[in-house]
């Protein structure tokens, strides 16, 4: 990934992961730094919206750890992402009980609302991005749609509209 990617102000967000990190007086010769590595991700996501190469190259350097290290712990955990997401990221369970109860339908709706694909790109105005989950432990509010933590239970495709909508008027 090529650090255009990276928004104007990425000084201003590597100066702010890197107070965070200083805080957290790692130290070369000290093993329990690896320990600090999750922790660290964690913010720079926060901080970035996503953990693209170069975020995660410098975690690496700040961290004593190699690229590979980092990139490694990106990879395995689902939580982290390497691609930019809309400030408002929505889920669509997959589920078996959600799809059985209609959430093809909802996330197509949504897909067409918002005109990108659920697991693609955000919207070219930067406010959405769609994933398809396979299951959200939600089975008894099927189908179940999520937009940044918060749970929207028994979703038809009109309901999920709305929902969008609601968060269009936030922009």
């Amino acid at each position: 990934m090529c650090c255009n990617k990276l928004s104007e102000g990425a000084a201003a967000k590597f100066a702010e992961l890197d107070a965070f990190i200083d805080t957290l007086g790692i130290d070369r010769a000290d093993e329990r730094r690896r320990g600090r590595l999750i922790q660290v991700l964690h913010r720079a996501q926060d901080i970035f919206g996503y953990l693209p190469r170069e975020v995660q190259i410098h975690v690496a350097k700040k961290l004593y750890l190699t690229e590979a290290q980092v990139s490694g712990v990106v990879s395995f955990y689902n939580y982290f992402t390497t691609e930019p997401k809309g400030k408002y990221c929505i889920d669509v369970c997959m589920g078996t009980a959600c799809y059985v109860k209609g959430s093809e339908k909802v996330l197509s709706e949504i897909e067409r609302v918002l005109g990108i694909k659920a697991d693609t790109n955000p919207t070219p105005d930067g406010l959405f991005s769609i994933s398809a989950l396979r299951c959200v432990g939600a089975c008894g509010l099927a189908p179940v749609m999520i937009v940044n933590g918060k749970v929207y239970g028994k979703v038809t495709p009109a309901k999920a509209v709305e929902i969008v909508n609601e968060y269009k008027k936030l922009g």
